[in-house]
């Protein structure tokens, strides 16, 4: 669960804490538990999914559709993360909808 809540991190000023988050609780209990390798593995794609998505917007502030576009994207990454939280918390293998699967 703290692997998906610790994404939020990103939204209290800390730089890339949406990734950086995941990314610690992974590597410190991936060995331990194989449900915490396998959601934060799941947790750390879908941020890692979430900042290109919000990479891609930076051009399309040009355009004057990269700001809606870009609080799309974040408002869904706080859903699903909260959503991601609480399948965690009851024990289920939650699958982020639109993540690229770059860690395996």
């Amino acid at each position: 669960m703290l692997c998906h809540l610790t994404a939020l991190a990103g939204f209290v000023g800390v730089p890339f804490g949406n990734v950086l988050g995941p990314l610690v609780c992974w590597l410190i209990k991936k060995d331990e538990y194989a449900f915490v390798d396998d959601q934060g593995k799941e947790a750390l794609n879908f941020q890692i999914t979430l900042t290109i998505a919000l990479l891609l917007c930076i051009p399309l502030l040009f355009l004057f559709i990269g700001i809606p576009l870009a609080l799309a994207v974040m408002v869904l990454g706080v859903v699903f993360s909260i959503l991601g939280a609480l399948k965690a918390n009851e024990g289920v293998h939650y699958r982020y909808p639109f993540a690229l699967r770059l860690i395996k």
